[in-house]
């Protein structure tokens, strides 16, 4: 991303998103209206988080994308509401009581110290063998964890032991991402 996007083009990153739910729960199609926006038509990686309750319902995307933002952003929302595997496809009884996040991601920067990542600016993607997991950088905030316990979570999140990190065939990758929700604006 070139730059931090301003108010208007976040909420209607978070307006493409909703709809996108709400079109593709209740039809089954995706759609979304094409956007003319230079900063929602670059090729952006994101993850679009779903809410209900305070407790996270879907979450799913892409590190990088051959689509533009918007439309990657309309895709990973539909996705995060009927595909994540943790949690049963939303219905249409879901469809009125759910906020939506989205991180708008930086590159992937493979590193070899783990003192690179700063704790609530960063976050980790571990590849080990075929095992891969992914926390993003608010996950550690809304926890309270310390940079080895975020290694050690997202260890667990990609189904390894927790101190795989520590491993000479393990890759750690650090990114930062522009966040955003409904309920207010985070960076």
């Amino acid at each position: 991303m070139d730059r931090e996007l301003n108010a208007q083009e976040r909420n209607i990153l978070l307006a493409i998103a909703r709809e996108a739910i709400l079109h593709g729960v209740r039809t089954g199609q995706e759609y979304v209206e094409p956007r003319e926006e230079k900063a929602l038509n670059q090729r952006n990686g994101c993850f679009v988080t779903i809410k209900q309750n305070g407790q996270l319902r879907g979450c799913i995307g892409n590190f990088q994308s051959e689509l533009p933002l918007f439309k990657e952003v309309a895709q990973m929302a539909q996705a995060s509401a009927t595909k994540d595997p943790r949690f049963y496809p939303m219905k249409e009884s879901d469809l009125d009581n759910f906020r939506l996040e989205i991180s708008v991601l930086s590159p992937l920067q493979k590193i070899d110290d783990i003192d690179e990542i700063e704790v609530g600016k960063h976050g980790i993607y571990i590849e080990k063998s075929f095992h891969r997991g992914v926390l993003l950088p608010q996950v550690a905030i809304e926890h309270g964890w310390d940079r080895e316990t975020f290694l050690r979570q997202t260890c667990t999140k990609a189904g390894l032991p927790t101190n795989a990190w520590e491993a000479e065939d393990s890759d750690i990758y650090i990114f930062s991402a522009q966040v955003f929700g409904e309920e207010g604006a985070v960076t």
